[in-house]
């Protein structure tokens, strides 16, 4: 895998129409309990603050395990959950803790897939690489988008979150 020094992780902040209203929409409709898309709150304290930080996230099944893919990068929420390891996703009331595992190969697939369900919606955070990219485009294209698998804490009667 080549990584190219010049293309550190970085953060694509939202625009104004995403920021200010598409996210808060999605964010106020999952917490009343309808989950637009796969849509959660994630919610995960604060690595220096120790502060719960919520933001508004697609919940990817893929093959038997759950992800959650960063279209912008090295977002706070990523930072936060690195240094935390667990936190929860929330639907109306419902509420799962879970562990965090960060991919750090081997993310493609998860990655042609979440292309795939939500290009739609963050296609311009992943400079023209598609679902049915060549795979070293999708291959350098990951390197920019931390990935994480979820384990579920609580028992399995929950984990249809």
């Amino acid at each position: 895998m080549l990584v190219h020094m010049a293309e550190a992780p970085t953060y694509k902040k939202p625009d104004w129409f995403t920021q200010h209203l598409f996210n808060p929409a999605v964010k106020a409709l999952t917490r009343i309990g309808i989950s637009v898309m796969g849509s959660r709150i994630l919610r995960v304290r604060g690595r220096s603050s120790g502060q719960w930080r919520e933001t508004a996230v697609n919940l990817l099944p893929f093959e038997g395990d759950r992800y959650l893919v960063a279209p912008r990068g090295e977002t706070q929420w990523v930072r936060n959950l690195r240094t935390a390891g667990s936190g929860e996703l929330r639907v109306g009331r419902r509420v799962e803790r879970f562990t965090a595992e960060e991919v750090m190969e081997g993310k493609e697939p998860v990655m042609r897939e979440y292309l795939r369900r939500w290009r739609w919606e963050v296609g311009m955070f992943f400079n023209g690489v598609t679902a049915t990219s060549p795979d070293d485009a999708v291959r350098e294209e990951a390197q920019r988008h931390p990935v994480f698998r979820l384990h579920a804490d609580q028992p399995s009667g929950s984990a249809g979150l």
